[in-house]
């Protein structure tokens, strides 16, 4: 259960130290960093990552999320069309799908256009890919459990809870 619970706190913030981690445990510091290495170590900690709200910023960022429909070969499947994918620069992370499609891929680019060559020229070609939908983000509010957007904007309207 305190694995369960240090897992959750490193997910929510990245940045407590093990000694801070430690005492919301009630765990000894050295106990928690073992538990950290360890979970490194086994790969259940992939890495730590800052959330940018890039609309705050002077640089242009667009992101999109874009829905595959794939045709595996035999002796192949998904796994390898999407570690095809995964590799590619723009590619922020590949996911395999029940539902419509089979594969999500999350692009940035610096501009509309960037993600519309990405698509016609480094996905759609791929013989496995049979269909491309692609969603531009417009406006993100929440992600990785982190809120976007004050009460109040800037220019005076205020988002309203049902």
């Amino acid at each position: 259960i305190y694995m369960e619970k240090l897992l959750k706190l490193i997910e929510t913030n990245p940045t407590l130290t093990p000694r801070q981690l430690a005492i919301m445990l009630d765990r000894e510091e050295a106990q928690v960093k073992e538990m950290i290495d360890d979970c490194t170590a086994k790969g259940i900690i992939k890495g730590y990552r800052a959330i940018i709200d890039w609309e705050k910023t002077d640089v242009s960022m667009v992101k999109a999320l874009i829905e595959l429909k794939v045709t595996p070969k035999k002796g192949r499947g998904f796994d390898e069309i999407a570690m095809a994918i995964a590799p590619l620069d723009e590619v922020e992370g590949v996911t395999l799908m029940s539902g419509g499609y089979d594969l999500l891929v999350e692009i940035k680019a610096k501009s509309f256009q960037e993600i519309a060559m990405f698509v016609f020229k480094r996905l759609s070609p791929m013989d496995d890919v049979n269909e491309t939908t692609t969603h531009f983000v417009l406006r993100p509010y929440k992600q990785a459990g982190i809120m976007f957007h004050d009460e109040e904007e800037e220019d005076g309207r205020s988002f309203t809870s049902l």
